[in-house]
């Protein structure tokens, strides 16, 4: 069954009305996030781009939209029960917001690797009306908690993204940019590139798209840890993935929901993924020349296009639009940076790791330095092991270099110096241990 016989079949879970009558109903609850042309963006991308700032919300996301709609348009009753929320991170602190603005109770349940300046930052936007539950590792798992809840208290349940009132919220973000774009700087919307998670944000503002600017392109960016929207176009279904990587943990959904799914297999976004370590890449970017503090998963449109896997954006210009970049959000925990800037220099090939054996005799590491080391190669780390025998004991050595270029020479220079020389492959599971 092709995607628009299914489109005549079923209704749709999001129309572009929907947004438009949620943009009125939020008012002057959300903020008009600013719409900022990036230089350095535009320059490798070969078009002009902008960055959509829901960053600059009051609680540095866009969840915030749909949050305070789906909150907004339950009964007395309902209200009077409470509600519960699953997040990992970003939705409950949009939640957060909605319940003390509306003088509603709710609990929210996030994953335990959630990081700790998102945990402070929900307590503190919620207030007496909020209380906060730590379970288990995932979002999956603070969403199975939040689910029996739920059933168990009689409490409305606030989906993350699964639910057209979510969705109609979120999708104020794409008739927002489109709209500024037009009337501030007299320019028409070409590609809109979105983050990716459950697929709330990208059903949403795909829905206003495709009827109200049709012939936009519409790109959705997940992390290659957590590809769970690929998974489910490819199965027709929302699958489970079964392993993902957490570090861009606004976006590493374990699956995704029925109706973000419903929209993308009628409006038929591109899918693309970017490595973790290029998200890195570009977070740092933002935050030196943009000096915007960006979360993993706020950074993600932004490295699609920096990365160059959107192809043909340079012919945005020529078609009569410009590139709208969503930055999602800015929640990141400063002391995750260390994280970051270790992954980005492994993503750059400018870190490297080695086992060397070094024999158990004086200047054994003086050679090492003499015959191995390059002028601008540093040791970042050394840590000895232990000694097997008495004739020889390994050490693990961390190098930074300073040209992507210069790992070959290094190379050659380990393999001419008869040293016992093993490098750990970035791909083995044991380096995990070391980023």
């Amino acid at each position: 069954m092709t995607t628009a016989s299914r489109s005549e079949q079923s209704p749709l879970p999001v129309r572009a009305p929907d947004v438009e009558q949620a943009a009125e109903r939020l008012g002057t609850t959300v903020r008009r996030t600013p719409l900022e042309h990036s230089e350095r963006l535009s320059t490798l991308a070969g078009a002009d781009v902008w960055l959509k700032r829901e960053d600059l919300q009051p609680v540095r996301s866009y969840k915030l939209r749909g949050a305070h709609l789906f909150l907004d348009s339950l009964d007395a009753v309902q209200r009077e029960a409470g509600v519960v929320a699953a997040s990992a991170g970003n939705h409950a602190q949009g939640v957060a917001q909605a319940c003390r603005t509306l003088g509603v109770s709710g609990r929210i349940y996030v994953p335990s690797t959630t990081p700790r300046q998102k945990r402070e930052r929900i307590t503190s936007i919620g207030g007496d009306l909020v209380e906060l539950v730590l379970i288990g590792d995932t979002f999956d798992d603070a969403a199975e908690a939040a689910a029996d809840d739920a059933e168990r208290t009689g409490a409305v349940q606030v989906p993350p993204f699964d639910h057209p009132t979510i969705m109609a919220g979120q999708g104020t973000v794409a008739l927002e940019a489109a709209e500024q774009l037009r009337e501030e700087q007299g320019r028409e919307l070409g590609t809109m590139v979105l983050p990716v998670g459950g697929g709330g944000l990208l059903g949403g503002c795909g829905a206003w798209l495709r009827e109200r600017c049709p012939s936009t392109r519409i790109v959705g960016v997940e992390p290659a840890g957590a590809v769970s929207m690929a998974a489910a176009v490819r199965a027709g279904r929302p699958v489970a993935l079964h392993e993902m990587d957490r570090f861009v943990d606004g976006a590493a959904v374990r699956r995704v929901g029925a109706g973000p799914l419903r929209m993308v297999q009628a409006i038929g976004p591109e899918l693309v993924a970017v490595d973790e370590g290029a998200v890195c890449t570009q977070m740092l970017e933002l935050y030196q020349v943009e000096g915007i503090i960006a979360e993993p998963a706020g950074a993600l449109a932004a490295t699609a296009v920096a990365t160059g896997v959107i192809e043909g954006l340079a012919r945005a210009d020529e078609d009569g639009g410009d590139v709208v970049v969503v930055v999602s959000g800015g929640n990141n925990d400063v002391s995750r940076y260390t994280e970051v800037v270790e992954r980005s220099l492994v993503h750059e090939g400018l870190k490297h790791y080695f086992l060397v054996t070094f024999p158990q005799e004086p200047g054994a590491l003086r050679r090492f330095l003499d015959r191995v080391l390059g002028p601008d190669d540093d040791i970042v780390l050394f840590d000895y092991i232990k000694r097997n025998n008495r004739e020889e004991g390994p050490a693990l050595v961390g190098l930074e270099i300073g040209h992507r270029e210069d790992l070959e020479p290094l190379m050659a220079r380990m393999a001419a110096s008869n040293m016992e020389i093993e490098r750990i492959d970035p791909h083995d599971p044991i380096y995990r241990y070391l980023t």
